[in-house]
């Protein structure tokens, strides 16, 4: 018996099991109302109002809707009452500029645009047919007692289109189907080790990855989910303590925060012995590894995945046969990618031009990239995902990133394409040459470097080039600094050789990524 996977699984089964349940905690501070404690039975109820009011909307199965929104539980919903229904969630980094945000609803043919009031204004130029701002549930949500057209799963049907930045100055539509969301979810929550015990903080962006697909994983195994809206150590560690928080995802900026918080917490910090923190974006350093299990008393797991992969391709956690290893030694084998999780299959690329590229196998990845049909071809080429990640398989099957054959910089856990922050630059009268590598950063993993040949007789400041991109791009994606230099390092056919560029800043470091 084959029955076809879908998201409506999760969901389905939260509102069967756990229908009483308290599955969610909304923001309390929003601009939106906020929607304070729902029950899985409620949950369901919003969803299958939301998928009654897409019916109504005349927006069919396979279409498009976009999310532009902060952490919330609406969002929450959305996983369900627009994927769940057959329709194509886009969830969109709330961080982008208006031009950026665009882009994504009008590549993706979205017809429906929902945004965060506090997005309102500034996103004012980006519509769709249909444009809902947040917090007006009229609007998303049917009347009660309207109840859906049913919908035939179709588990290889695309269930949300996350983009993200890659080697191109444009983002790609990354297409994840509901058996890559179902394979993802339920081999992450096993390797996590959850159960309807614990309590899940949404630390991660939800739009990022569908939040790892910890949506899924959470809902279907009915745990309690604490909505935080903006990122705070302090308010990380209040709300672990009021909520007995068990369990968070985070980039290593993340952990850094709740650190830096805890020197100047009063009384003893909150889930010791009790709290998983799942980090990924790029591997911490050993110290961060080793402060957190120290300090904070929570236990420290790494994963490594894409975008592309829904994400999930290899987990790290302590193990067994470590429990004898000092801090620092454990730590030290921590920041290791990890082994391939359930179901993958991982190998190092041997063919010359791509030697020592990480390459995937697995239920998990993506479909294909949407409207791309040769960006999709090249990374899915051999029946293999090529991650454009350079790396090593130990002997015991773990893997170690060593450096990004992709032009992309990992900075605070967002992707960020270096030849969309060149371009930007080259845009600037003054600007000759312009190379933009990723540099080591305690707080942030890596930051962006923007190494600048200036035109003949021109002249620019740091200060300057800096302010150029911010107006320009995301602030994220600006460079922390700015470098001025004669000439830049290029091959006698004129490529430039970032790993030359590179070297200096990574010196002393087995790995070319943080």
């Amino acid at each position: 018996m084959i029955v076809p996977f879908s998201v409506s699984d999760f969901i389905d089964r939260a509102v069967q099991v756990y229908g009483e349940r308290v599955g969610a905690v909304d923001e309390p501070d929003q601009p939106a109302p906020s929607q304070g404690e729902l029950t899985y039975a409620e949950i369901g109820a919003l969803a299958r109002r939301q998928a009654a009011r897409l019916d109504e909307l005349g927006i069919d199965v396979g279409e498009r809707v976009a999310v532009v929104s902060h952490n919330s539980s609406r969002l929450l919903t959305s996983f369900f009452g627009v994927s769940g229904s057959g329709r194509v969630l886009v969830p969109v980094n709330f961080r982008l500029r208006p031009d950026e945000v665009r882009y994504i609803v009008e590549h993706s043919g979205a017809r429906v645009l929902l945004v965060d009031p506090e997005l309102d204004e500034s996103l004012a130029d980006v519509t769709a047919e249909h444009r809902f701002v947040i917090g007006d549930d009229s609007l998303i949500y049917a009347e009660e007692g309207i109840e859906p057209r049913g919908w035939e799963p179709d588990e290889n049907a695309t269930a949300c289109i996350n983009y993200t930045s890659g080697t191109t100055a444009r983002p790609k539509g990354v297409q994840i189907t509901h058996r890559n969301i179902w394979v993802n979810a339920v081999t992450f929550g096993l390797h996590a080790g959850v159960t309807d015990r614990d309590v899940y903080l949404h630390t991660l962006p939800m739009f990022h990855a569908n939040g790892w697909g910890m949506p899924f994983a959470m809902t279907g195994l009915g745990v309690k989910q604490v909505v935080i809206r903006k990122i705070d150590g302090a308010e990380i560690l209040r709300r672990v303590r009021d909520h007995g928080v068990t369990v968070m995802c985070a980039a290593p900026a993340v952990a850094a925060a709740v650190l830096e918080a805890a020197q100047s917490w009063e009384g003893e910090i909150p889930g010791r012995d009790r709290v998983r923190i799942i980090m990924a974006g790029a591997p911490p350093p050993t110290k961060t590894v080793a402060r957190v299990e120290e300090e904070l008393g929570w236990e420290f797991i790494q994963i490594y995945g894409l975008t592309e992969t829904s994400p999930l391709l290899t987990v790290n956690r302590t193990r067994a046969e470590w429990d004898d290893l000092s801090a620092e030694e454990r730590a030290g084998r921590l920041v290791r990618a990890g082994a391939p999780a359930l179901g993958v299959h991982l190998a190092i690329s041997e063919d010359e031009e791509n030697a020592g590229e990480v390459l995937a196998r697995s239920n998990v990845v993506l479909e294909g990239y949407w409207e791309q049909p040769e960006e999709s071809a090249t990374a899915l080429r051999d029946g293999w995902f090529h991650t454009g990640d350079g790396g090593t398989i130990g002997n015991d099957g773990y893997l170690t990133i060593s450096d990004r054959k992709k032009d992309v910089i990992i900075t605070g856990g967002e992707n960020v394409s270096s030849i969309e922050v060149e371009d930007v630059l080259f845009s600037h009268p003054a600007v000759a040459e312009v190379a933009v590598i990723g540099v080591p950063s305690d707080k942030w993993g890596e930051t962006i470097k923007a190494l600048v040949v200036l035109a003949d007789g021109e002249s620019a400041t740091e200060a300057e080039l800096i302010a150029w991109c911010k107006e320009r791009a995301a602030g994220y994606k600006a460079p922390t600094s700015v470098e001025i230099r004669d000439e830049l390092a290029r091959t006698a056919t004129g490529k430039l050789q970032k790993f030359k560029l590179r070297a200096p800043y990574w010196e002393g470091r087995e790995r070319q990524v943080n």
